[in-house]
C-alpha cells in the first residue's frame, strides 16, 4: 500500500521533484496547506497549526508522514504535527534552537570556537547600541528572520541607527509569531529574556561562502554534499548556488567536521539540515553563519543533475523513520547551479519575459526559469528580496563544465527582456 506523506507548503516545482523520486510510485504526496499559508512574515503560527490539525483530522487514511523544506512556519510546525500523529521528527526545541540565532550561536560556543564574536542588542532602546567589545563592521540582524531579510552591514554609529529604523519597522512579521512557538519550549534565562523581537550583532567575517547539506537518522549525522554561495561582487546578494562546491578537500572536511558536532549539540535527530559558512581554504579558518534545521529545497535541482537524485530523497526518507541512500555522481551533469537575475535599486516592473519567451529560453539554453516578480510590482513590496536587493527570476543551469555554465548563464541574461521603471 502507498504511504501518504503530507508536505506543508507544497509548491509545482518540488511537487515535479518529488515525483521523480526513487520508489516515488510507492508514496502519495499530498499539500498540507498553499505556499501563501506558510509564508515567513505573512503567516499566523498558531492559525496555521490550527488549519493543519483540521486538515489532517479530516483525512480519510493513515498519515505516514509530514514534512516540509520551508523556513518557519514550517520548520516549527512539522515536529508539533508529527508528535500528535505519533511520527518520526526531531524534538521542537532542537529546531528552535537552530532557528533563533542567540540561542544557536550559545549552543554552537559549547562545541566549536568557528563563529564571529557576537552579542544581543535590543532594538527598542533608546537610544540602541552596540553590544561592547565588538567592533565595525558588524552585520546586525533580528534574532528570528529569513531569507537575509533586515540583515545589514553597518560600518559605524550612523548606519548602525539607519539600520536599527529599518528592523524596528519590520521585526514584528516574524517575531511576533515566532513567539508562539518559543512559549512552547523551555529555553535558557538569557534568550527567554532576549525574546524573539531582539537583534544579534557580529563581527563581520569573510571568504568563500558554502552551504553543508546532510542528516542525522539516529546517531551518527551524514553528509551528502557541499554547495557554494556565489555572491555579485562588492555585495553580499546570492549571484547563484553551484554544486559541487570548489572548495579544496581539506576545507570540505574541516566543514563536515564542524557541521557534524554541531548537528550532534543541537539534538537534530530524523531531520535533514543545512549549515551556512564562510571559509578561507588558504588560512583553515572557518566561521558557521546559520544552522538549518531543513534542507535547502533551492539545491534540489542541483542535487538531481550532478548526483541523480534531489535531496527531497532524504527529507521524505526520514520523515517516513527511513534511512536515506543518496547516490554521487550518478546525474547526467558535472556541474549544476541556481542563478538569481537580481535588481540593485527599487522600482515598479513594466514588462517580464512572456510565457513564450521564456519556454523559448529553456528550449533553446536548456535550462528551467523561474519568474520571481511579476508587471505591476514595486520591488521593495514583493516577497522575493534581501536587505539589498530584489530577484527577478531564478535560472536553473545544469552543464558538462563551468564555462559551459556560465555561457548559458549570459545567453539567458542577453535573452530575459524586464522593463523596470525607477522610483
Amino acid at each position: 500500500m502507498a504511504e501518504n506523506v503530507f508536505v506543508l507548503g507544497l509548491d509545482d516545482g518540488n511537487a515535479e521533484l518529488l515525483r521523480r523520486l526513487p520508489g516515488a510510485r510507492d508514496h502519495h504526496i499530498h499539500g498540507l496547506l498553499g505556499i501563501d499559508e506558510v509564508r515567513i512574515g505573512r503567516s499566523d503560527f498558531r492559525r496555521c497549526l490550527a488549519r493543519a490539525c483540521e486538515r489532517l483530522d479530516s483525512f480519510d487514511g493513515p498519515i505516514d508522514a509530514v514534512t516540509g523544506y520551508w523556513d518557519f512556519p514550517v520548520t516549527s510546525l512539522v515536529p508539533i504535527l508529527c508528535e500528535r500523529y505519533g511520527l518520526p521528527s526531531s524534538s521542537l526545541e532542537s529546531i528552535v534552537k537552530c532557528e533563533h540565532k542567540y540561542w544557536s550561536r550559545l549552543e554552537q560556543a559549547q562545541v566549536t570556537d568557528a563563529y564571529p564574536r557576537f552579542g544581543l542588542v535590543d532594538p527598542h532602546a533608546d537610544p540602541p547600541r552596540p553590544p561592547e567589545g565588538l567592533t565595525f563592521p558588524l552585520w546586525l540582524k533580528p534574532v528570528k528572520s529569513s531569507s537575509s531579510k533586515l540583515a545589514y552591514r553597518v560600518t559605524d554609529d550612523r548606519e548602525f541607527t539607519e539600520a536599527i529604523r529599518h528592523i524596528r519597522a519590520g521585526i514584528g512579521e516574524v517575531g511576533g509569531p515566532f513567539d508562539a512557538v518559543l512559549e512552547r519550549v523551555s529555553p535558557p534565562p538569557e534568550v527567554a529574556n532576549a525574546g524573539a523581537t531582539a537583534c544579534l550583532a557580529e563581527e563581520a567575517v569573510g571568504g568563500a561562502q558554502i552551504t553543508v547539506e546532510g542528516y542525522r537518522h539516529h546517531h551518527e549525522p551524514h553528509v551528502y554534499g557541499v554547495v557554494d554561495s556565489v555572491r555579485y561582487p562588492g555585495t553580499s546578494s546570492f549571484l547563484r548556488y553551484r554544486y559541487p562546491s570548489t572548495l579544496p578537500e581539506e576545507s570540505v572536511r574541516l566543514v563536515t567536521d564542524i557541521a557534524k558536532a554541531v548537528v550532534v549539540r543541537m539534538g537534530l535527530r530524523s531531520t535533514t539540515f543545512d549549515i551556512e559558512f564562510f571559509v578561507e581554504p588558504g588560512s583553515g579558518r572557518a566561521w558557521v553563519l546559520e544552522v538549518n534545521p531543513r534542507l535547502s529545497q533551492s539545491h534540489a535541482r542541483l542535487f538531481e543533475a550532478v548526483d541523480g537524485v534531489s535531496n527531497l530523497h532524504c527529507m521524505v526518507s526520514l520523515a517516513l523513520g527511513k534511512e536515506p541512500t543518496m547516490p554521487r555522481g550518478q546525474g547526467p551533469a558535472a556541474v549544476a547551479a541556481k542563478c538569481f537575475l537580481r535588481r540593485f535599486t527599487d522600482g515598479i516592473v513594466q514588462r517580464v519575459p512572456s510565457g513564450e519567451e521564456i519556454a523559448a529560453v529553456e528550449r533553446e539554453v536548456g535550462v528551467i526559469v523561474d519568474l520571481t516578480t511579476r508587471r505591476g510590482n514595486r520591488l521593495a513590496d514583493q516577497y522575493a528580496r534581501d536587505s539589498y536587493s530584489y530577484e527577478l527570476a531564478d535560472i536553473h543551469i545544469a552543464a558538462g563544465s563551468e564555462s559551459e555554465l556560465i555561457d548559458k548563464y549570459e545567453r539567458c541574461v542577453s535573452a530575459l527582456r524586464f522593463e523596470i521603471g525607477d522610483i
